[in-house]
């Protein structure tokens, strides 16, 4: 079976998950990155370093966001969200988001990438003291799909 996502389903995949993509486009130039985030009900919050993709969400904040939960090829759900880049330079607004970064429920192994200090995630340190760039995508629009098999895998 194949369909669309309901609102409360996408909301679901958007809170669960730990990894996305962001597509975004500037000067002639697409790109489309892997990254992990955190979701509270109306951003995508995401930790990161100076790189292309924030170069390119400077000059054109406008970004798509995906996501997906994949169990198999027959059995997955995926979220496709449009939004606004908003870069979190200092303040209140950066250490929330911090704070819900490191609160969000990640895989036993994770990259060093998403590691925001050397004691993450065992810490108590001031948002200004954590290198990196905090960012959030505010999503406006968001669509899902789906698809559902009871088929048995072939062995």
């Amino acid at each position: 079976m194949y369909g669309s996502l309901s609102p409360e389903d996408i909301e679901l995949v958007l809170g669960s998950q730990a990894v996305g993509r962001i597509g975004c486009h500037a000067d002639g130039i697409t790109y489309v990155v892997p990254i992990s985030f955190t979701y509270d009900g109306q951003f995508v919050y995401c930790y990161t370093q100076e790189g292309m993709k924030i170069s390119l969400m400077r000059k054109n904040p406008q970004v798509c966001f995906q996501t997906d939960d994949l169990v198999n090829m027959a059995n997955w759900k995926s979220v496709v969200a449009w939004g606004t880049f908003e870069e979190l330079a200092a303040g209140d607004e950066r250490q929330e988001a911090l704070n819900k970064l490191l609160r969000r429920t990640l895989p036993m192994i994770s990259s060093e990438r998403v590691h925001q200090s050397a004691t993450w995630p065992f810490t108590n340190i001031h948002a200004e003291s954590i290198d990196g760039i905090v960012f959030r995508i505010r999503l406006t629009n968001k669509t899902g799909r789906f698809e559902r098999s009871t088929q048995s895998a072939l062995l």
